[in-house]
């Protein structure tokens, strides 16, 4: 009786254990056409924000990486991206010229990553 009892609690904990690492995302996050703007303990999905942008503004970005990984891509529709980094691990900051206006899509993905993402448009 003792070893089923042991068993038991040993699979108790391990479904528990288990069940809290399947988080995709946990955080806050605002958008709009302006900006994005995330803070995040867990992130480990895909989320896209549409930019409206128009020839001459500038995209402002900073990453913060605490943990993990990520990957940006900025793009107008289906068109070869303006901007595209994989397997980003350690905080950065950069600019983005807009040189054709429409609606940008900003897609983030994170793998494990525990931080801040921050992209605002700034007009031309």
């Amino acid at each position: 009786m003792k070893k089923i009892i042991i068993v038991f609690f040993t699979l108790l904990c391990t479904f528990a254990l288990t069940s809290c690492t399947g988080s995709a995302y946990e955080g806050s996050r605002l958008g709009n056409e302006n900006h994005l703007i995330m803070e995040y303990r867990i992130f480990n999905t895909t989320d896209s924000q549409p930019l409206k942008l128009e020839k001459g503004d500038v995209i402002d970005a900073e990453i913060v990486c605490d943990s993990g990984r990520l990957s940006v891509k900025i793009q107008k529709d289906d068109e070869t991206p303006i901007y595209e980094k994989e397997k980003i691990d350690l905080s950065t900051t950069f600019q983005v010229p807009i040189e054709e206006s429409g609606i940008y899509n900003i897609t983030i993905t994170g793998e494990k990553a525990k931080g801040s993402v921050c992209f605002k448009r700034v007009k031309g």
